[in-house]
C-alpha cells in the first residue's frame, strides 16, 4: 500500500550541459536546463519557492 499523498509530478527537464540555456517563465532568468526544452521551465531560486508553496504538509 503507498503511503504517497503528494500528486505533484515531480518529473524535470534534462540539464543542459551548457548555454543556450532556456528563461524561467516567472522571472526570465537564466535556468539550468536548456533552450530547446519545451515545457516550464524555472530557474533555481523560482523552481525552490514553488516547491515551497507546493509542498505537502502533514
Amino acid at each position: 500500500m503507498s503511503e504517497d499523498y503528494c500528486l505533484i509530478d515531480a518529473t524535470r527537464p534534462p540539464k543542459a550541459d551548457g548555454p543556450p540555456y532556456a528563461e524561467c517563465v516567472l522571472c526570465r532568468e537564466p535556468t539550468e536546463y536548456p533552450d530547446s526544452y519545451k515545457g516550464i521551465t524555472l530557474c533555481p531560486v523560482c523552481e525552490w519557492q514553488e516547491a515551497q508553496r507546493t509542498a505537502c504538509s502533514g
